[in-house]
């Protein structure tokens, strides 16, 4: 699968006017993060449609309800800081952790207008291990009531992420 991954035609990350350390690709849809708009984007590579048959499966979904592949390449020291996936995507996603082992940490989600009135610190509330070659699936409350984040890692990982895009 890293074999796979590594010639992909990744893309820096542009947040803000800063250049994030991880790098992506898009499959399926893409997704601009400076624009935070979705669209068509080249099709998945062959070695992906049967990781996402088994996430579909997994999932308990028809396997072309996963529109969006991203593969994300994490360096050492690469972060990614606290979010929700884009409201554009849908209620599931499902991802695929290579590489070096992480934390992911969650904790919920509070709205931009409402930080401001927080009391304290807001921390996290919750955290899984990401082995290598494991998977996890976020619906329901860990998809819309929370956000997640993981920190800085000391070994390259790689994450393949399949999203379902929302009803209009």
């Amino acid at each position: 699968m890293l074999d796979a991954i590594e010639p992909l035609p990744f893309a820096q990350v542009v947040m803000r006017g800063v250049v994030a350390k991880r790098r992506t690709a898009h499959f399926g849809w893409t997704y601009g993060y400076y624009s935070r708009r979705t669209e068509p984007g080249p099709p998945l590579p062959a070695f992906l449609v049967p990781v996402r048959a088994r996430f579909a499966e997994w999932a308990g979904l028809d396997a072309e309800l996963f529109v969006e592949a991203l593969v994300t390449e994490y360096p050492p020291a690469a972060t990614i800081g606290w979010h929700r996936d884009a409201p554009m995507f849908g209620d599931v996603v499902a991802g695929l952790s290579l590489g070096a082992a992480c934390r992911m940490k969650f904790r919920p989600y509070m709205s931009p207008s409402a930080i401001h009135d927080a009391e304290g610190p807001r921390r996290t509330t919750h955290e899984i291990e990401l082995a290598p070659r494991s998977g996890y699936v976020m619906s329901g409350a860990a998809r819309r009531q929370f956000e997640h984040s993981i920190p800085a890692l000391t070994s390259r990982r790689y994450s393949i992420t399949f999203r379902t895009l929302r009803s209009r």
